[in-house]
């Protein structure tokens, strides 16, 4: 895998959105300040969502827009070989 989707564009993608999920901004009409959960598409909760309810579409959705599920690896053989799966394989096998 190349470009997008490279190991390091896909841990910088699931950084840019942490920091887009922390993001405020002042809202002067709603006399507050509003968040990504103020403004998000939350279909399963859509009364008092949090930022975990919101709807993301992205590539990193594959591993639950979370660093740790990326970095895992799992023992896989064939019967004629052994080999590890990793975040490529894992890919692979979801699209």
């Amino acid at each position: 895998f190349s470009g997008v989707l490279a190991e390091d564009v896909l841990r910088a993608l699931l950084e840019l959105q942490d920091t887009l999920a922390a993001t405020t901004a002042w809202a002067p009409e709603a006399g507050r300040n509003v968040t990504l959960q103020d403004v998000c598409y939350a279909p399963l909760n859509p009364t008092a969502p949090v930022v975990g309810d919101c709807a993301v579409s992205s590539v990193t959705q594959y591993f639950q827009n979370n660093g740790t599920h990326l970095a895992l690896t799992a023992a896989q053989g064939d019967g004629e070989g052994q080999g590890t799966a990793d975040w490529h394989d894992h890919l692979i096998y979801c699209v």
